[in-house]
């Protein structure tokens, strides 16, 4: 209150709002706000005003609350709707009877609302290739968290040959963030060559639930390797069967007992591949070992091309913030593509159609600023455009 008082008292000196709103931090909209309180309640206007409404919505008399709440219970499966009608036959005409709304609000309040589950992900899966050959499928994913003997956390980041049951990489990792997992897969890339397609669920890090139809930045890179990126459908294992079949006979001979620590528990990872490769038989392969299988991969990691857009009109860089900037329009793209060029070419007057690699994002309206993506992206392959 004494800041209001001395700001009021030197507005009334002569001192300009501008420069006093300057002085004291506030904006000019505050200062006239402050001062018309003065004018009308004199100093009794500066003193701090309780913030509490003057009236509640929704704020009924108790009986009429408690009527709601007997009349649900008496009938558990009628709505809102039911129930505002049953009150309106019943009490007399003088009572108002609330809203439909407010008395769903009332039922909710006491618990009397049984809510939808929504599902937690807008995730369907992609099409899945049948990986007939070695290096034309590889399954990934983390196997279940456990505590070590230093309590501290393994996250086993496994890739298996889909054909072959090779077990390529099971690392132990420290946690399951993208930067760790881009690392152990460039090893693995370096050593093995590139496979065709990675298939993998959609949790972190192989898909992002805010990104632009899912990508990480470990999907995005996949991407400019010419990778193809498969998706299993949540809540569908099944569908990396193979995978997850190696899981549980990792979980039976490499973590029980676990580790002391990372080290201790990826020497014991690295026991574990040696006998699956090279020593344990496997029946869908006649009783053949995974190595007798598995060849290397003929495509040799290079480090990422430069995309090439001959087909659009422009090639532009993703910004770090993950906008794309074309003609002084800022458009939100993902900052999953940050620092990825992008191929735009203009379909109709102000409307652009943005790639990204072989695949069809969506379709930027300039004016409007906004990006309309596409429903599978990861479908038909960019075509070229007379």
């Amino acid at each position: 209150m004494d800041e209001r008082i001395r700001f009021v008292i030197r507005l009334k000196d002569g001192e300009s709002m501008a420069a006093l709103c300057r002085e004291f931090q506030i904006s000019r909209k505050t200062g006239y706000k402050i001062f018309e309180r003065y004018e009308e309640c004199g100093l009794e206007g500066l003193t701090d005003r309780a913030r509490r409404p003057h009236r509640y919505a929704n704020q009924l008399p108790a009986q009429i609350e408690a009527a709601i709440v007997a009349a649900k219970r008496e009938k558990p499966n009628w709505g809102a709707r039911k129930i505002r009608e049953r009150l309106l036959r019943r009490l007399p005409q003088e009572v108002k009877v609330p809203a439909r709304s407010t008395i769903h609000a009332i039922l909710d309040r006491h618990g009397l609302v049984t809510r939808a589950k929504r599902s937690r992900t807008r995730t369907e899966g992609t099409p899945l290739s049948l990986g007939a050959s070695s290096n034309a499928l590889w399954c990934a994913d983390y196997k279940g968290e456990f505590r070590l003997g230093n309590l501290h956390y393994c996250y086993p980041l496994t890739v298996t040959d889909h054909a072959s049951r090779y077990l390529l990489l099971c690392e132990a990792m420290e946690s399951n963030q993208e930067r760790f997992a881009i690392t152990a897969f460039e090893r693995l890339f370096k050593e093995r060559g590139l496979p065709a397609a990675i298939r993998s669920d959609n949790g972190v890090p192989f898909a992002s639930p805010n990104g632009l139809f899912n990508l990480s930045r470990l999907s995005v890179w996949w991407l400019r390797l010419g990778i193809t990126i498969e998706r299993i459908r949540p809540g569908h294992p099944q569908q990396n069967g193979r995978h997850e079949r190696m899981h549980l006979t990792l979980k039976k001979e490499a973590t029980r007992p676990a580790g002391a620590n990372l080290l201790q528990q990826q020497a014991k990872f690295d026991a574990f591949i040696e006998e699956f490769n090279n020593e344990r038989p496997h029946e869908a392969l006649d009783m053949k070992c995974p190595a007798e299988v598995y060849t290397s991969s003929c495509r040799p990691y290079q480090g990422i091309q430069e995309p090439n857009y001959p087909f659009h009109d422009k090639t532009v860089v993703v910004t770090n913030c993950g906008r794309l900037c074309l003609y002084r329009k800022k458009i939100n793209l993902s900052t999953c593509l940050a620092g990825q060029a992008v191929g735009v070419k203009e379909v109709d007057d102000g409307i652009w159609l943005v790639s990204f690699m072989d695949y069809d994002l969506g379709y930027i309206d300039l004016e409007e600023k906004t990006l309309q993506p596409l429903p599978n992206p990861f479908g038909p392959k960019v075509l070229p455009m007379s």
